[in-house]
This record gives C-alpha cells, sequence and structure tokens, in this order.
C-alpha cells in the first residue's frame, strides 16, 4: 500500500470510529506500529487526526472529550517527539554522553526523559515500559554491561514497536530494527598498542577493569594491534571493585613485580582511576612514569589530573550522544532509510606519561 492511500485508509478508519490505538490500525493495515506514528503525525500537522496517548482521534471525537486539537496553520517541530534515555547508575563515564544528547536534543527541539538501568535485563526492560507508558517515540538504550543473556536479550528487542538506538553499545544481528552508534574501542586500544611500539616498547601489559562493558573491545583491539606489529603481549593484569572507585593497591602487585623485574616497560590501563592509583603504587615503590613504565590510559575522564599526565585514550563520548540522537530524529522523521551502525574512532591525547625511553 502506498504511502498516501495508507493514509487515506487511515482516516477512513478514524472518523467511521472515533478513536482508535496505533497497535489495532497497524495490524488492520498490515504495516509496522512505526510507519503508522510517522502517518499519525503527518495528518495531525494538517489538523486532520489529534493523537492522543498511544493512538489517535478524530477532530470530532477530540471535541467531544475535549481535547484540543492542533490548528493545521501550526506547523509541527521536533517538540512533539518524547525521547526515552536508559542510562547505567555512576557518574563516571556517561555523563559527558549525556550531555551530547541534552546538545542534539535542543539543536532538534525534543524533549528527553531518563531513567536509570539496573543490574538486569528485566531491569531494563521495567525501565523500558515505563518510558513507553509515559509516551515517548523512540529509546535510546544505553545498559550497564551490555544486553545479557544474549538471546532474550535479542528477542526483546525485536518485539519493540518504536525505534531504538543503541548507544555506546554493540549486538548482534539478531536483534531487530535497532540502529547503534558507539565508539570503535576496539581502534582506540590500537591507537595505544602503536604509540607505545613507535617508543620502542616490545612488551606491553594491558590492565583491564572486568566489570566494564567496553573491555572486550578493547582487549580486542589490544591484541590485534599486537598481533599486526608482531608483540608478544604479556599476561592480562585484570582489576575490579566493588564500586565506582578505582582499584585497590594489592589488586596492582603483580603488574609492578613485573615492573620491577624489567619484564614489563609500558601499559596500556583502563580506565583513567585506575591508571591513576597505579601511578601512585609505583611511586610508593621507588618506580617512575615514564621512566620504569610508560603509561597510557583509556578513557580521558582524569588523565591529566595525574600527578604525571597520562598519555589518554578519548573516546568521542559527546559526539555518541548527539549522533544517537541524530539517528533517532532521521527515523522518526522517515522509517524507510535503511539502518545505520555508526562507528566513531578515539583519538590519542599524547602527556607526561608516554615518551621516548
Amino acid at each position: 500500500m502506498l504511502t498516501e492511500e495508507r493514509r487515506e485508509a487511515l482516516l477512513r478508519l478514524v472518523e467511521r470510529r472515533g478513536a482508535v490505538k496505533v497497535k489495532e490500525m497497524a495490524a488492520e493495515l498490515g504495516v509496522s506500529a512505526v510507519t503508522l506514528r510517522q502517518d499519525v503525525r503527518d495528518l495531525a500537522s494538517r489538523g486532520l487526526v489529534v493523537r492522543v496517548h498511544g493512538g489517535v482521534m478524530s477532530p470530532a471525537a477530540a471535541r467531544q472529550a475535549d481535547v484540543t486539537a492542533p490548528s493545521p496553520a501550526r506547523p509541527t517541530t521536533g517538540r512533539d517527539h518524547v525521547l526515552g534515555l536508559v542510562v547505567p547508575p555512576g557518574a563516571y563515564y556517561y555523563p559527558e554522553i549525556i550531555r551530547g544528547v541534552q546538545d542534539a536534543a535542543r539543536t532538534h527541539g525534543v524533549r528527553v526523559v531518563l531513567a536509570v538501568s539496573g543490574e538486569t535485563l528485566e531491569d531494563n526492560q521495567e525501565q523500558v515500559r515505563r518510558l513507553v507508558a509515559s509516551g515517548a517515540d523512540g529509546l535510546l538504550l544505553m545498559p550497564r554491561a551490555g544486553l545479557e543473556p544474549a538471546e532474550r536479550a535479542d528477542e526483546w528487542l525485536s518485539s519493540l514497536d518504536l525505534p531504538v538506538v543503541l548507544v555506546d553499545r554493540r549486538t548482534g544481528a539478531q536483534a531487530g530494527r535497532l540502529e547503534q552508534v558507539a565508539s570503535d574501542h576496539a581502534y582506540g586500544a590500537g591507537l595505544a598498542v602503536r604509540h607505545l611500539a613507535g617508543l620502542g616498547h616490545e612488551r606491553i601489559a594491558l590492565v583491564a577493569r572486568a566489570e566494564s562493558p567496553n573491555t572486550p573491545l578493547i582487549r580486542e583491539g589490544y591484541a590485534a594491534a599486537c598481533r599486526a606489529l608482531g608483540l608478544t603481549a604479556p599476561p592480562e593484569y585484570r582489576i575490579g571493585s566493588d564500586g565506582q572507585g578505582a582499584a585497590s593497591d594489592a589488586q596492582f602487585g603483580e603488574l609492578v613485580a613485573a615492573v620491577e623485574a624489567g619484564e614489563v616497560r609500558a601499559a596500556l590501563v583502563h580506565n583513567d582511576l585506575d591508571a591513576v592509583a597505579l601511578v601512585g603504587v609505583l611511586r610508593a615503590r621507588g618506580l617512575r612514569v615514564p621512566q620504569d613504565l610508560a603509561v597510557v590510559t583509556y578513557d580521558d575522564e582524569v588523565a591529566e589530573l595525574s600527578d604525571v599526565p597520562l598519555t589518554a585514550v578519548a573516546p568521542p563520548k559527546r559526539a555518541v550522544g548527539m549522533w544517537a540522537v541524530d539517528l533517532m530524529m532521521r527515523r522518526l522523521d522517515d522509517p524507510a532509510p535503511p539502518l545505520a551502525e555508526v562507528l566513531l574512532r578515539p583519538e590519542l591525547r599524547v602527556r607526561a606519561s608516554s615518551r621516548t625511553p
């Protein structure tokens, strides 16, 4: 069915019944709810129907129900849209992404409603249910530690009948009609390895935070760069904590021993707080940065504030948030274009913690 034919059929249904639900109309006309919402927005902009929560009414029915119909002369803008944003708890990495979302939302004239995700898939599902019930037109999802288990997550995402953009997260091809925008963390890790190798280092350690959703991609990029450069990768040093703070001094014990033995002279550390803590532990043992250990950190949130300013890989966090809104607005304006997966490349910011040994 062509667009105009579909909208004519929609108008006839609304005029005949007075008020109908979007999901019911979509099933009756054999189209997706996303497509039908776009039809409703277009017809509402011309004053031919009135949008209500979950459905649409004829102007006559709206007047009887004391619902104000928009004037046909008033153009609609992005302010008609509400975007639901689900973010992880914690104040370390994600505020810059949220600021990017806010910047782009202001540019487009849309409202963003924030929800904080919990630990489980069920927690994320509940937050999404609340956002959809409150009238969200599209969802920007940034779950805390990825969507697990993957099979159930893909099934859930496929069942959502409104546009979805995964923000700084990536998922498989079976997750339905969603879009993705993320930092290319694998590329960023490769930047760090190539920088340290260019300084003459041949054994570059990876110090990785176990619970970070970005660690698998950083590990992938690190390993690929080591292989490409013919480097021998030392065993990975895994660290973690119960909260958002830096790792404890004891967790760096094996790495510090390797530095003292001359087995490791360079390291990529994820994240900044851990790298700053590591500098303090090394200094307490009489070791120097970069003379005894050249350090590149991953995130660049507080790297420059370290006692020795840290060379850092900086993911384009604000740009990720802005791209997420741009993708969503494109999808809301026209559901037909191909789905997009956008990877934005981090940059390397060289400071005092790495130099020619």
